[in-house]
């Protein structure tokens, strides 16, 4: 099989981030150096990562995190700032998060160790709904709303249609889903109709939701969630 796929089914990262692990030369077959695509390994064939070697995880983990603001959604940080793996260190087995959220974003996050699965949920190819609530200094006007329904440009091409649903509470709350993944989408979706974000949380992916987790506390996806995220397929 490919390398890159070995490398996700070793529990290692998701398959596109085992490219990236390949391309900048922490990989090596059978003690020599492959930093290219297109390597395939079989069964005899040593692999190691960062000079430990890799072997197939026996049990494979999925697990929602309700990730707190101000942690790094990466296994590790140049920067020393926290990162979620330590929010799952009494998970023994090397899990990694599905796709991001960002810094100063809370809620949701989807953790594995299948990189089938985080491949499946992530890749573009795939349409899974990502849900938002959105704290902003003030409620939108219907035509706001209808250019968020529509899609607005960031980054200099539009976005793709969004749900948008104002939520009359104390406080001015916007629910967004969408399906892409683009830096910092959401919030740049509500500058761009001229709103600023106060605070940002992820209450669900895919139909799998957050729930009353409590934040920085972590739960198993039972059986119908996961089934629910790999049959998830673009229409």
């Amino acid at each position: 099989m490919r390398l890159q796929k070995y490398i996700a089914m070793c529990g290692v990262a998701s398959r596109r981030a085992a490219e990236r692990l390949i391309e900048s030369g922490r990989v090596q077959v059978n003690g020599s150096l492959v930093d290219y695509m297109g390597c395939e390994v079989g069964e005899g064939d040593e692999v190691s990562v960062d000079g430990k070697v890799i072997t197939p995880e026996k049990k494979l983990y999925y697990i929602a995190l309700n990730k707190p603001k101000n942690y790094v959604t990466t296994v590790s940080d140049d920067l020393g700032r926290p990162t979620v793996m330590e929010l799952v260190g009494d998970i023994d087995a090397r899990i990694y998060p599905v796709g991001r959220l960002d810094f100063d974003t809370s809620g949701l996050l989807i953790m594995t160790n299948d990189g089938a699965f985080a491949n499946q949920v992530t890749h573009p190819s795939h349409s899974v709904d990502k849900v938002y609530i959105a704290r902003v200094n003030r409620p939108l006007d219907k035509s706001e709303e209808a250019a968020l329904r529509k899609g607005v440009e960031i980054d200099g091409r539009l976005t793709a249609p969004a749900g948008v649903e104002q939520l009359h509470g104390r406080l001015p709350e916007v629910k967004i889903t969408i399906h892409e993944g683009r830096n910092r989408q959401v919030r740049k979706m509500l500058e761009a109709v001229g709103a600023e974000v106060l605070s940002l949380k992820r209450i669900a992916v895919g139909g799998v939701t957050l729930g009353n987790l409590p934040e920085g506390k972590w739960r198993h996806l039972n059986d119908a969630e996961i089934n629910k995220l790999k049959g998830r397929r673009k229409k």
